[in-house]
Formats: structure tokens, sequence, C-alpha cells
């Protein structure tokens, strides 16, 4: 028997979105949390065009996610991104990371280099210890 429970944001919005193109927010899985890439995208899916306020969305639409499983940017425990040009967004990315995801001891983190993410420039991935309900 499967132990998988669907997680998705509380905006009803972003729902139709995760249902038109088929898959889940977030899966849940024991007390991990297996969040999928969260991109930088207004309500509507469309992507933002500047690129530190992609970022930016990119990181709230995680939150958001995390929120929805009652977890929090402390309970992450890997980390993935993908970036469409590494060199030149590199610095842009540390500094809405600096403001928005500042645990210590920090997570891992795997960034990779792509050419195409569906007209964004940057996906976040990432895994998550769900805290145990008390």
């Amino acid at each position: 028997m499967s132990n998988r429970e669907a997680i998705l944001p509380k905006s009803s919005e972003r729902h139709a979105l995760y249902e038109a193109h088929g898959y889940s927010a977030a899966m849940k899985s024991g007390d991990l949390l297996f969040v999928s890439g969260q991109v930088g995208s207004k309500l509507d899916g469309s992507p933002e065009p500047d690129f530190k306020k992609q970022v930016t969305l990119a990181f709230e639409n995680l939150k958001n996610v995390l929120a929805a499983a009652g977890c929090s940017f402390e309970d992450i425990v890997d980390v993935t991104t993908f970036h469409t040009d590494p060199e030149q967004q590199i610095e842009a990315i540390m500094e809405v990371k600096q403001t928005q995801f500042n645990t210590t001891p920090p997570s891992n983190w795997t960034a990779v280099g792509v050419n195409w993410l569906a007209g964004f420039d940057f996906e976040i991935k990432v895994i998550a210890r769900v805290p145990s309900a008390k």
C-alpha cells in the first residue's frame, strides 16, 4: 500500500495550473516532502520577466507549498536549482537566497545549468523533512 499524499498550496489559482500540467506541487511520503520544481510564475502561470523578481517569486511559491505541508525553509534537507545562464544569474540568485532562505546549517545545494525551462530562467525543487506532529 502506498503512503503518499499530494500537497497543494492554499492558492486555488495555482491548483488549476498543477491540474492542467498533470502533477502535484509536492508529495508527502512518511516524514519526507518532495516538492516539485517551483518557478517564478505569476498566478496565471506566466513567467515574471524581471529575473530577480522571478527568483523571488519562485522562493515565495516554494514557501507556500512548504507551508501547506506544515514545513518551512528550516525543514529543507536537499535543494536543486536549475539555471538557464548560471554565470550571469548566480549573483542575483544568491542575493535573493540570503533574504529568503538563510538557515544554519545551510542545506546541501546542487545547481544545474540547463537550456530550457519552459519560458522561465530559474527553478527550485527541494526535499524537506516534515516536522513531527506534537
